[in-house]
């Protein structure tokens, strides 16, 4: 089970588009912060802001080798986002489910003939 605040933190860091790009760019493969950095026209103390709250949400993970900093997308994070929707997704699958039944009790009834 996935708390709210796991939740909550994963949408509030995906709530920024330059975040979203981020970790479009990490899904492709492991890189550098200046890497990652490359293709926003920001400063490097905004990307690693961004960097912060993505890695705050476990979405990356952060390392050091040496002199380099590496940032990798971290899968878990996405699953308990994908739990949370997938267990309202569940709900309303259900209900259309429903829904789809009393349409099609409807429409046998209305061609049914008089009695």
């Amino acid at each position: 089970m996935t708390s709210p605040d796991q939740v909550g933190a994963v949408f509030a860091a995906l709530a920024d588009p330059t975040r979203r790009a981020i970790l479009a760019r990490l899904a492709a493969g492991e890189a550098t912060v200046n890497e990652v950095a490359a293709p926003f026209p920001i400063s490097m103390q905004a990307i690693s802001k961004h960097l912060n709250v993505l890695e705050a949400a476990g979405l990356i993970v952060r390392t050091r080798e040496a002199q380099w900093r590496r940032c990798r997308i971290e899968p878990a994070a996405l699953r308990v986002l994908a739990e949370w929707v997938d267990q309202y997704r569940r709900l309303w699958d259900d209900r259309y489910d429903a829904l789809d039944g009393y349409l099609r009790e409807l429409k046998e009834n209305n061609h049914e003939p008089d009695r």
